[in-house]
């Protein structure tokens, strides 16, 4: 009898010495993943049940896993058959890292790889593995193609495996899981605090424009909210707009040291600098409004204003162009027409966007007679330092939100890569070696 030319050897099946990574446990070895897997080749094109269900890669999430599914209803290419159990690896753009285990039978894109693992290892402990750097790495570095990278499935097979014994597999798995459920819970708690930065943002500028943040201040200066005065914006300062120079005129731009501001500009709550300058001799030849006196700006049309209503500070000498406009302060602080103008955005919007245009624009008239309370010009002072000083604590809060869920991601990176060396503490060296575990898979 013929010896089978796919029978694997033991030698085959291991990793040399001089090739592998890193140490792992004695009762451990390293193999391909290849050994411990396959991949299925279950295809079909016939979607007359249009029940079932079909996984793309939209469906799967980047590091997270299935996020969902559609249906099969108008595919008509050919796709993968999935089952329960099975694990799905989006091999396109590898980098990101697209896979998790199905809870389901279904059919899924052809850029997904299905695998089924072999009685020698857990399908939960693979799982796992393909989210650490060193694999992810493994793959975008062996993918080919520029634009639409892709990892083959014979790369796959390729990658080097610690393989330990399947009790153990099963014990990293639940500590690894037990870990990072304690992780996930901070990471929450600290996801929460990102998302509800601008909700508190928003409520404090409400109050303080509702005199509610200098309410004992008033007291202590014997005065009450009858010094505060509805005032429309209008009559708030100088409004003036703004023009395009001409681009087919060089001296209107080349060597302009004057801040041309565009809605592009207004990203900043202070404008310090702008994409584009112009020239005095742009300025005079054109709408452009030149000032130097420190103003507030309003995007008054750009497709922004479906989300948000830009205002901005600017202390030096600019223009704006026809999509701005600029108001110079006159009796009313800088600041505090800022705040309450970005505290009040929504409403602005609400009140004032035009309808019926092609984009997205707020109409002059109905800004200008919008109405702001303005309060003295001491308490206005004040309020600007109680918004700037609690604003500052919420800034901070935020940085701290955002660094816990980076080092977050960074200890689960730290306790894959303890995982997959053997250094969690679940080992027990008694254990039969995983060396056995590969004669069983050498044998079927």
């Amino acid at each position: 009898m013929k010896k089978n030319k796919k029978q694997l050897r033991l030698e085959d099946a291991m990793v040399p010495v001089e090739e592998q990574p890193y140490e792992v446990p004695e009762n451990w070895c390293w193999t391909k993943l290849g050994v411990t897997i396959s991949i299925s080749k279950e295809k079909t094109d016939d979607f007359s049940d249009i029940s079932v269900k079909y996984v793309g890669l939209e469906h799967l999430e980047s590091n997270k896993g299935l996020n969902g599914y559609g249906t099969t209803e108008g595919i008509k290419s050919l796709k993968n058959i999935f089952h329960t159990g099975q694990i799905l690896y989006g091999k396109l753009r590898p980098y990101l890292n697209k896979h998790d285990i199905a809870s389901f039978d279904g059919v899924c894109s052809t850029d997904i790889l299905v695998i089924d693992v072999k009685n020698v290892v857990d399908a939960q402990f693979v799982n796992k593995f393909l989210d650490m750097d060193s694999f992810i790495s493994y793959t975008v570095n062996n993918s080919k193609g520029i634009n639409l990278p892709r990892v083959s499935g014979e790369t796959i097979m390729d990658a080097a495996f610690p393989l330990p014994p399947l009790p153990e597999q099963q014990r990293i798995v639940e500590r690894i899981e037990s870990l990072f459920s304690k992780l996930d819970e901070a990471k929450e708690k600290a996801q929460e605090a990102l998302e509800s930065f601008e909700e508190r943002q928003v409520a404090i500028l409400h109050k303080a424009f509702k005199g509610e943040l200098t309410l004992q201040w008033r007291t202590e200066h014997g005065l009450d909210m009858n010094s505060w005065r509805d005032v429309p914006l209008k009559d708030c300062g100088r409004w003036f707009g703004g023009g395009t120079p001409t681009t087919s005129k060089k001296e209107y731009w080349e060597g302009g040291d004057i801040l041309w501001i565009t809605s592009k500009d207004m990203k900043e709550k202070i404008i310090k600098d702008s994409l584009m300058h112009v020239t005095m001799v742009g300025v005079e030849n054109s709408s452009a409004n030149y000032c130097e006196e420190p103003a507030v700006l309003f995007v008054m049309r750009s497709g922004i204003l479906r989300r948000v209503f830009p205002v901005s500070m600017v202390r030096r000498p600019f223009t704006v162009n026809q999509d701005l406009k600029a108001c110079v302060p006159e009796g009313i602080l800088q600041e505090y027409l800022y705040w309450h103008c970005t505290g009040f955005e929504k409403d602005i919007r609400d009140n004032c966007m035009k309808s019926g245009t092609t984009v997205e624009s707020v109409e002059a008239k109905k800004l200008y007679e919008y109405e702001i309370s303005v309060a003295g010009i001491d308490e206005q002072k004040e309020i600007v330092n109680r918004i700037e000083e609690l604003l500052n604590k919420e800034v901070a809060a935020y940085e701290v939100a955002e660094n816990v869920i980076e080092s977050i991601e960074l200890v689960k990176k730290s306790i894959l890569a303890k995982a997959f060396r053997g250094e969690l503490g679940t080992n027990n060296p008694s254990e039969e070696s995983s060396i056995e575990l590969l004669k069983q898979v050498i044998k079927e």
